[in-house]
């Protein structure tokens, strides 16, 4: 019964956050298209990512901690996929810069909290030995399927075909199907999960409690980086591939979803591989690899060869499930892990998804887009040196579950 359950909320939650990403990077792939209708600069494409990861960042923090000390998740997952459909969709409406800030700050309040909250429930109810690989599914193959493999190729042909506008309508029907689906399926406790279990938890840890966990306060500072990395490369991409090295709307959407390819493969393996290896050894191997993609990017001429250098490279998404969800949910009680996760990917959003794309832009348009390679390069090395320092908590590497020191705050 458990692993039924298990398997059909990974599924449910997989669609949910694959399809958050799929709206979220919408506006990237289909600005080449809006810019030249509405008069947009790089300037103009860094500030709408950095809105979105404003917002998100705050909701996340904010209605994470806040699903922690409620009853019912499961409303608040329905009430915010309903929300970020219907505000992409809205997206479409718009005539000119102002009113698609508006529509990308208010879609990062809804999407926000979408993780925390899927994260904390698929944590209960996953099988300790396979926990990394199903939060790894979720928070990094899903997205990368649907948000960066189909996500490219149906949006640049519903612009082309259609126009962008059209592309921005259509985002909102997926959403409304996965609302039926956690109505309909998603349970507030696993199987076995007993309302005992969750009154002995300790319900009120706060902001201080949480940064004397040491895999935590290292989590939020890698998350600062690596959202640095993802954000840039992901809004940046597109428009370096078309404008720099003059590929046709077409080969970019080869080369993004070669990217996409990598983000669903390497979303799995890695923390599949870190459930064996362990969380710290994962986190620093493969950001070391996630360094050299940006520079792929950079210096790889043709398209026939950056796509597998790319595909080989773009190994990040897979360290993302492991500092973004797995390592602190491993070192936190059950009721006070979508409270870290939402602090750990708010303050990671803050930094590294306001921020930086804003100050990426304003250098493109100085210093030309190379620059922000550059920047994307660092995001993913500093987090390979910061890896060193984790606590690991790999179940496996442990013996047992119930030896996991990060967990304990007395």
């Amino acid at each position: 019964m458990r692993i039924s359950y298990e398997n059909k909320l990974l599924a449910i939650l997989s669609l949910g956050f694959g399809f958050v990403f799929f709206d979220r990077l919408a506006l990237s792939f289909l600005f080449p298209f809006i810019s030249s209708e509405l008069k947009l600069t790089n300037a103009h494409l860094g500030m709408l990512s950095s809105v979105l990861a404003l917002t998100w960042a705050l909701s996340g923090a904010t209605l994470g901690a806040y699903s922690d000390k409620r009853a019912n998740k499961k409303a608040i997952l329905i009430i915010v996929v309903i929300a970020f459909s219907m505000f992409s969709s809205l997206s479409g409406m718009v005539t000119g810069f102002a009113a698609l800030l508006l529509f990308r700050g208010l879609m990062g309040i809804a999407e926000g909290p979408v993780l925390p909250i899927s994260q904390s429930l698929l944590a209960e109810a996953s099988t300790p030995s396979r926990r990394g690989l199903n939060m790894g599914i979720v928070n990094g193959s899903a997205p990368g399927l649907l948000g960066a493999v189909i996500g490219p190729p149906v949006l640049i042909w519903l612009a082309t075909a259609f126009g962008w506008r059209t592309a921005f309508y259509a985002s909102c029907v997926p959403g409304l199907l996965i609302v039926c689906l956690i109505w309909k399926y998603v349970k507030e406790r696993a199987p076995g999960q007993s309302t005992a279990m969750l009154k002995t938890d300790k319900p009120n840890i706060g902001l201080a409690k949480l940064l004397k966990n040491r895999n935590v306060t290292l989590c939020m500072l890698i998350a600062c980086f690596y959202l640095t990395w993802f954000v840039t490369l992901i809004s940046f991409t597109p428009t370096y591939l078309m404008q720099v090295k003059h590929f046709s709307p077409q080969t970019m959407g080869y080369v993004m979803s070669s990217l996409g390819f990598a983000w669903v493969a390497w979303g799995l393996i890695v923390p599949a591989i870190s459930d064996r290896i362990g969380r710290k050894p994962a986190m620093v191997i493969f950001s070391l690899i996630a360094t050299a993609c940006p520079l792929v990017l950079l210096y790889v001429p043709s398209a026939p060869t950056l796509a597998p250098l790319v595909f080989l490279t773009y190994t990040g998404l897979g360290c993302f499930t492991l500092f973004m969800a797995t390592i602190p949910a491993e070192s936190m009680p059950p009721r006070a892990i979508a409270t870290a996760l939402g602090l750990i990917m708010g303050v990671g959003e803050l930094v590294g998804g306001f921020l930086a794309p804003t100050i990426a832009g304003f250098a493109a348009d100085r210093y030309g887009m190379s620059i922000v390679m550059w920047i994307a390069a660092a995001g993913s090395f500093v987090p390979a040196l910061l890896s060193l320092f984790l606590t690991e908590t790999a179940p496996l590497r442990l013996h047992t579950t119930n030896s996991l020191p990060a967990a304990s705050f007395d």
